[in-house]
C-alpha cells in the first residue's frame, strides 16, 4: 500500500517537473535566450515576427 502510494506520488512529480521545465524552456526560447543544437525553436518567435509584419484589419 505504501509502496504503490510512494510510486504514484513519484511519478506525478516527475510529470509535474517535466511539464515546468517545458514551460521555461519555451520561455527561453520566446526571448532567444536558448535555442538547441539543430536550430530549431518552437515557432513562437517566427509567429510574432510574422505577426508583426503582416497588416491584420
Amino acid at each position: 500500500m505504501v509502496k504503490k502510494s510512494i510510486t504514484t506520488i513519484w511519478g506525478s512529480l516527475s510529470i509535474l517537473l517535466a511539464g515546468l521545465w517545458l514551460v521555461v524552456r519555451i520561455i527561453l526560447e520566446y526571448f532567444g535566450l536558448i535555442s538547441d543544437g539543430n536550430d530549431r525553436t518552437t515557432g513562437i518567435k517566427d509567429l510574432r515576427d510574422e505577426y508583426k509584419n503582416t497588416n491584420y484589419r
